[in-house]
């Protein structure tokens, strides 16, 4: 195996979900910024990119999230929670974002053309498959935010215990996002649990 296989695995291996983090440590807007850049490299339908991440780190914005998580005190005491939000009606920027892939000359514009048209074909007036593709690429764009974190050093926790109503108000959330997931990122405090035993493959894997 080689040494990126290996750490790799070591990651996988080794995550797990952080309840205990050391208060008071903060991270850099450098560190925020990277780990939402690798966050940004998840797949997405069409390559829509259907989401945005709130970086809540000051303590008066902690306070307010931690309301609205039902005071959980993993909110305050981690660096930051990313509040990760899932966007409806990502069909109708397709084209903006597919422009890059244009210019780098990855994909020539009949090809984005087509997807376009079949993005709108299957997404417009379909508010179900829009929700469906917003928390499918929120939850893909979570866990690779907590990936890149553990490769960081750091510790995560994905957090789905939350009042979505009082996120959209608390943090000005358009009426086109959707508010999926808060992920708390940060330094671990000691006694954490170690990563909790799976299922065991054969009661979760079909080979056919």
């Amino acid at each position: 195996m080689t040494d990126m296989t290996n750490l790799i695995q070591n990651i996988l291996e080794s995550r797990t979900s952080i309840n205990q983090f050391q208060p008071n440590r903060p991270l850099g807007d450098d560190v925020i910024a990277s780990l939402v850049s690798y966050a940004t490299k998840a797949p997405s339908a069409y390559n829509m990119q259907n989401w945005r991440f709130i970086a809540v780190q000051s303590e008066a914005a902690k306070d307010r999230l931690k309301a609205a998580a039902f005071e959980q005190q993993k909110v305050v005491d981690a660096s930051v929670a990313f509040v990760i939000c899932g966007t409806l009606a990502a069909h109708a920027q397709l084209a903006v974002a597919l422009k890059p892939s244009v210019d780098a000359s990855i994909m020539e514009q009949h090809m984005v053309d087509g997807w376009v048209a079949q993005a709108n074909a299957s997404h417009t007036d379909n508010p179900i498959l829009q929700r469906d593709e917003a928390i499918r690429s929120a939850s893909l764009a979570s866990m690779t935010l907590m990936l890149a974190a553990q490769a960081m050093g750091l510790g995560s926790c994905a957090m789905s215990g939350f009042d979505a109503k009082k996120v959209i108000l608390e943090f000005g959330l358009c009426a086109n996002e959707l508010p999926v997931m808060i992920v708390a990122v940060g330094y671990p405090e000691a006694g954490n649990w170690p990563q909790k035993p799976r299922k065991a493959l054969s009661e979760v894997l079909s080979i056919v």
